[in-house]
């Protein structure tokens, strides 16, 4: 068996002491480092798990911006179209009023030419008729004298 004696209960004394020693000295001291580094680790996967949020975040809000972008510039060439085809309509309406205007015009200048035409002929066929008439009366018919005929004879070609 197990005979206790004083050698026996100097070692276990030795050995509480060098327990107490090694619980009081060297675990804190140990123990610091270890503490800190847990902590240090703990402050890094909060800082990870925080960035990791951020980037979502960030993700998400870019995301939200690009589609709001994509949005505009859709309105943006919307209305650009739009205003593209006012436009158009626009010169086409121009087109046609200022081709309008030119066909009354032409016809205003033909109806002009004929008339020049018709007031000229009407002035050679007074001037044939008139001829051909004192010809006729064999003596010369005096135009100052007879215009109310001539004017009547004019309107009647």
């Amino acid at each position: 068996m197990l005979a206790i004696n004083a050698t026996f209960i100097g070692q276990f004394i030795v050995l509480l002491v060098l327990l107490w020693f090694i619980y009081k000295v060297v675990v804190p001291m140990l123990a610091g480092p270890i503490e800190d580094r847990q902590r240090k680790i703990a402050e890094g996967l909060a800082a990870a798990e925080r960035g990791e949020r951020s980037l979502t975040e960030a993700r998400g809000n870019a995301d939200q911006i690009i589609r709001e972008a994509r949005e505009r510039a859709t309105q943006i060439v919307d209305q650009a179209q739009h205003r593209a085809n006012e436009i158009v309509e626009e010169a086409k309406g121009q087109a046609n009023t200022e081709g309008a205007r030119l066909v009354a015009q032409a016809h205003e200048q033909i109806e002009l030419d004929t008339n020049r035409a018709r007031e000229s002929l009407r002035r050679e066929v007074a001037g044939i008729a008139v001829g051909a008439a004192s010809k006729l009366l064999g003596k010369e018919i005096d135009a100052g004298k007879h215009a109310e005929l001539l004017s009547q004879l004019a309107t009647q070609i």
